[in-house]
């Protein structure tokens, strides 16, 4: 009963989600709880839900504050410098400006915002692009692969929505996969330099219709740029991540101190660090609500009892040889699951459930998300057709949705396969 009871409130979480037939926020509350009522679970359903919101607590300021501080170190013009530095080492030649254009697909997406990187990589290398005859195919594939790949990161929507389904703190999810996204990373560069190398025979010799500062502004008037804390504030940066990191803090508390630093620091002014709280708490509550909102389904689906009989049932009709290499096969699924489902169905919907049945195979769930964050809506995201920021993409850079899913798959397939099998041979993902 409980098990029919889960798969059914499952069931109809992926159909109300995906069909947009209502905000993923009323989904993942209403559903639940109405579930747990015709389960008979009454006046317990409230402390479910009570715990599963204290659990996720953590990730969930943890990200407002993230969000909060990138967004006021993007308004200071932190990156700017950065950017035009770029721009000019990358020249006349392809293979630096592909490689300029990863790197700062990279920078840019430290904030997790894809609209925000496509809106500053795309406009200041396009130009560069049409003057050297480069394809804008590999443009958009490379501006895809390296917002894609630093998804993963832990303030990443894709990574806070995997530590939230699984209640795990979002560092025991991603600290072990370091090394291995970092080796993702540098192999992205390496396919931009190859990409930027075929792109040689191309070039259009005419000359190049472009400044170097042109389209690389930061989101934020120039009033609000402090062009004088750029040490201070890459300091600030590095600083914060190396404490992440290490685990020298709790992830929450890091960001939150870092927010105080930044804010305080770059807009002394109580009027101007107000109207900067203000311009970012958009985009900070809409992902807040839903992660808070998903501690009510983690909450009712565990203390309910309904995940366990969910994993229990599923244990009897998996074959042992498909349930014991379930992180293995996840991962090589990722990348195509982000075509099917968008993050919040597949992260609150379909997760808990293969990782409660690993655990009942014998292994930990967590790697199970750690598979998945390699390429659900991470490096999968800016091919999928469920994410509004892949038409910005491919709107920005010109090229057809299906010319840019067609070249971009396939190297985001192999990105993923590279994360997967460094994490296999370093131990993180059993095999």
């Amino acid at each position: 009963m409980l098990a029919l009871l889960g798969i059914s409130t499952i069931v109809v979480l992926l159909v109300l989600i995906m069909s947009k037939k209502v905000s993923a926020v009323v989904a993942l509350i209403a559903v639940p709880v109405l579930a747990a009522l015709v389960g008979g679970f009454g006046a317990r359903v409230a402390t479910f839900m009570t715990d599963g919101i204290r659990e996720i607590a953590p990730t969930g300021v943890m990200f407002i504050f993230a969000i909060l501080f990138f967004g006021i170190l993007t308004d200071a013009g932190t990156f700017r410098p950065i950017i035009e530095r770029l721009l000019r080492l990358a020249g006349r030649d392809p293979a630096r400006v592909a490689l300029a254009t990863a790197l700062l697909a990279m920078i840019v997406h430290l904030d997790g915002s894809g609209a925000v990187t496509f809106l500053v990589t795309v406009p200041a290398f396009l130009p560069l692009y049409d003057a050297l005859g480069m394809r804008r195919t590999t443009l958009a594939t490379l501006v895809a692969l390296g917002a894609g790949t630093m998804n993963i990161l832990p303030w990443g929507g894709p990574t806070l929505r995997a530590a939230s389904a699984l209640g795990v703190p979002v560092t025991d999810l991603f600290n072990p996969l370091l090394v291995p996204v970092g080796a993702g990373l540098l192999f992205v560069l390496l396919l931009a330099y190859r990409m930027g190398m075929r792109d040689r025979g191309r070039e259009a010799n005419i000359p190049i219709p472009v400044n170097p500062e042109a389209g690389s502004e930061a989101p934020g008037a120039a009033d609000l740029e402090r062009p004088a804390l750029f040490g201070f504030n890459i300091f600030l940066i590095l600083g914060s991540v190396a404490a992440l990191v290490s685990g020298f803090a709790p992830p929450h508390v890091v960001f939150m101190l870092a927010f105080a630093v930044a804010v305080s620091i770059n807009y002394p002014n109580i009027r101007q660090q107000a109207e900067r709280v203000n311009a970012h708490a958009k985009a900070a509550l809409l992902m807040a609500g839903i992660l808070f909102a998903a501690g009510c389904l983690t909450g009712i689906l565990k203390g309910s009892g309904m995940i366990d009989a969910m994993a229990q049932s599923a244990v009897e009709v998996i074959p042992a040889w498909v349930g014991t290499h379930l992180p293995v096969l996840t991962g090589l699924a990722s990348v195509p699951a982000s075509l099917l489902f968008d993050p919040d169905s597949f992260y609150f919907g379909v997760l808990p459930l293969l990782a409660s049945t690993f655990e009942y195979f014998g292994g930990s769930g967590i790697e199970v998300g750690q598979a998945a964050i390699m390429g659900q809506m991470t490096t999968g995201f800016p091919v999928s057709p469920l994410t509004g920021s892949t038409y910005l993409l491919v709107g920005l850079t010109g090229v057809e949705l299906g010319d840019h899913q067609r070249r971009t798959l396939p190297y985001a397939f192999l990105v993923t396969l590279l994360i997967l099998v460094v994490s296999l041979l370093m131990g993180v993902i059993t095999f």
